[in-house]
């Protein structure tokens, strides 16, 4: 049975800590993968490519190649991705106080 809950589709498209993470970085603006993979302390360059393509598919966020010499490749929010904005930054401020109090 496929349940319609809203939290729970929001957590399907979040699902992991590094999807977490990559939003995090990309909020600040568009990201190379090297600058991802050396931010987000832990992940695998094989995870985060994972994670990457499952979020482009999801629309989530938008990938953009350059073909110039040499050819790379930057990571932004698409619109469905910046309308996640407010959450991430409500978890940001939420551990902000946690921090504070422990």
């Amino acid at each position: 049975m496929q349940t319609h809950c809203p939290v729970h589709t929001t957590i399907n498209l979040i699902d992991s800590k590094w999807k977490i993470l990559i939003l995090r970085d990309i909020l600040q603006g568009p990201q190379r993968f090297g600058v991802l993979k050396r931010s987000i302390t832990g992940v695998s360059s094989k995870m985060l490519s994972q994670s990457l393509r499952e979020m482009e598919k999801d629309g989530l966020i938008n990938r953009t190649v350059f073909s110039e010499m040499p050819p790379h490749v930057e990571y932004s929010l698409s619109e469905l991705g910046n309308s996640m904005r407010p959450i991430i930054m409500a978890m940001e401020s939420w551990g902000l106080q946690y921090l504070d109090k422990v």
